[in-house]
């Protein structure tokens, strides 16, 4: 394998690394900062995107669009094939101490997502899988296959709890809810590929480095994320922000690709 292209060992060796850097800060959090657009960052997010990056510059010359990077300025040319890491997806939740942060590294290819990482370093559970990658989820000490589920008439739904907006109220108000999940970070894509979810509305900002990983283990498994006119979610100099390349629009994310064409899950205009 050249260095203009990547093993997804490495992306997965990147992971665990950035998970070792973040349980190392764990204890002692340090002080909070506040980027531009009033998002927290803390030493753990900066630790981890040193480790991921030196892991993944050692092996391949892939261009790198990290979060902490483009803060700072840092925004590579990027073409058909570029790398997008989050180090620390949910630092409100790691702050809080609460468990459901994440660390992601994604692959993509002409815009599409084709392998994702995702570990939580609380547990050290790592999920990873893409095109050509049968998903995975590893914990435990044993690593097991993971399948989207078909749905049924009420859909059990994950939803971000620090960033719930009142149009995602609105939109849940139209579908038949079953169970219903507050959880932060890119884990919510991996309960939808575990098939312990159905569906994942998100109106309101994010990144594409917030996405990618899951959106590409969902999608191993047999889920997509779409925009909210059924397009999947591209990735790349598409961001939806004029400002902002790398943000996304908002999106819908399902477990089973058939919900797309039930009434409801896909917003009208109204909505």
């Amino acid at each position: 394998m050249t260095r203009s292209s990547i093993d997804p060992a490495v992306m997965v060796e990147a992971v665990r690394a950035g998970m070792a850097a973040i349980v190392a800060q764990a204890a002692a959090a340090g002080e909070v900062a506040y980027k531009s657009d009033r998002s927290p960052v803390t030493e753990a997010d900066e630790a981890a995107e040193r480790a991921i990056i030196a892991v993944i510059e050692a092996a391949s010359d892939v261009p790198i669009v990290a979060e902490e990077r483009f803060a700072a300025g840092h925004i590579p040319e990027v073409g058909r094939r570029f790398l997008l890491i989050d180090p620390l997806d949910g630092t409100k939740s790691f702050i809080a101490g609460t468990p459901d942060y994440t660390v992601n590294v994604a692959l993509i290819e002409a815009g599409i997502p084709v392998f994702g990482c995702v570990g939580i370093p609380a547990t050290g559970v790592v999920f990873h899988g893409g095109i050509g990658s049968p998903p995975v989820v590893e914990r435990d000490d044993a690593v097991h296959p993971l399948a989207a589920r078909a749905a049924l008439s009420a859909l059990d739904v994950v939803a971000s709890r620090s960033h719930l907006t009142p149009r995602t109220e609105s939109y849940l108000s139209r579908v038949v809810v079953g169970e219903r999940q507050s959880i932060g970070s890119s884990l919510k894509f991996c309960l939808l590929a575990e098939g312990r979810a159905d569906l994942y509305p998100r109106f309101g900002r994010t990144m594409q480095w917030d996405t990618a990983a899951g959106d590409a283990i969902l999608r191993a498994a047999g889920g997509l994320t779409v925009r909210v006119d059924g397009m999947p979610l591209a990735y790349g100099l598409t961001g939806s922000d004029g400002e902002d390349p790398f943000a996304n629009p908002d999106f819908i994310a399902v477990g089973d690709r058939s919900l797309l064409r039930r009434a409801g899950i896909l917003p009208g205009p109204d909505q």
